[in-house]
């Protein structure tokens, strides 16, 4: 049987990078236990030093205290192998590249090494749910938990929910999404499922209107902000999300849904050169080391 919302007081993240690391942040800010592991050496703990230097900026602005700081940053611990990080835990949160068959791999250990009262989530924003699932003892317990960048910020969380889910684990995420401060909605395993599926179509065509000539990616999104209120336009939300991100996503929903989103040459071109966008220092636009937009 799964646990309450309120007896979830270990949870696991799988994954330290831009995802991985802000879902610890926000776990552990709400007073869970977290491990943080990653199969790359040294990541885990360096995703701790960033989301201090996160709690270091929230301190700045007045939105952290001090003493939250510090003792957010006292309930994160790297741990070095994936079975260790599982023992006992309450909630598994995977958080690694958006790979079917990488997750899968990740998810069979996980089924061994973590108890069959943990809730096992994923946090994908494409790929199917169910097939993830399927690599498990108990598919019922894993539901999708679709966290959005920069996680301590964004207040959205897409719960997916797949035919074999335990409608208690989608009530128990979505319950869990509240605690760590988050509006959940629950949407059905389908390809892309509500917001990627949307926001991808307004930005592959906005890349479109780019490589057409149309207007200049600033031009584009100051549209999409004054003109419609957007917070970010779809181009530097592009390059916020990473360009190779954005690639993958429009490569699967164009296989499941159709050429609606097949991916214009502009994006594919700039993927093979490199410019993955905020973290490689240039996509749509360029970027300072900082992480402030040039141009």
């Amino acid at each position: 049987m799964l646990l309450t919302v309120d007896q979830i007081q270990t949870i696991t993240v799988v994954g330290a990078g831009t995802m991985g690391h802000g879902i610890a942040q926000v776990a552990a800010a709400t007073g869970a236990k977290v491990r943080l592991f990653d199969a790359l050496t040294g990541a885990a703990v360096a995703a701790i030093q960033r989301i201090g230097a996160n709690l270091a900026k929230g301190v700045e602005l007045g939105k952290v205290t001090p003493q939250e700081r510090e003792a957010t940053l006292a309930r994160l611990i790297a741990v070095e192998a994936l079975e260790d990080a599982c023992e006992g835990t309450d909630c598994v949160i995977e958080a690694a590249p958006e790979n079917l068959e990488l997750k899968r791999e990740i998810f069979g250990t996980v089924d061994k090494s973590a108890p069959a009262r943990a809730l096992l989530a994923t946090n994908t924003s494409a790929l199917p749910v169910g097939e993830i699932a399927e690599c498990l003892g108990r598919p019922a317990r894993l539901v999708g938990m679709h966290f959005f960048n920069p996680v301590h910020v964004m207040k959205l969380v897409e719960v997916v929910h797949h035919k074999a889910a335990d409608p208690a684990a989608v009530a128990l995420a979505v319950a869990l999404a509240q605690r760590f401060g988050k509006t959940a909605i629950t949407v059905a395993d389908s390809p892309g499922f509500a917001s990627s599926r949307l926001g991808l179509v307004i930005g592959l065509e906005a890349m479109r209107m780019v490589e057409q000539g149309v207007a200049s990616p600033a031009d584009i999104d100051t549209a999409m902000k004054l003109g419609y209120g957007h917070p970010m336009g779809p181009l530097e939300l592009t390059d916020l999300v990473g360009l190779d991100v954005r690639l993958g996503i429009a490569d699967y929903l164009a296989g499941a849904l159709g050429e609606t989103f097949m991916a214009p040459e502009i994006l594919r071109t700039k993927v093979a050169a490199g410019k993955l966008g905020k973290k490689t220092g240039e996509g749509f636009y360029r970027w300072s080391a900082e992480g402030k937009r040039l141009t």
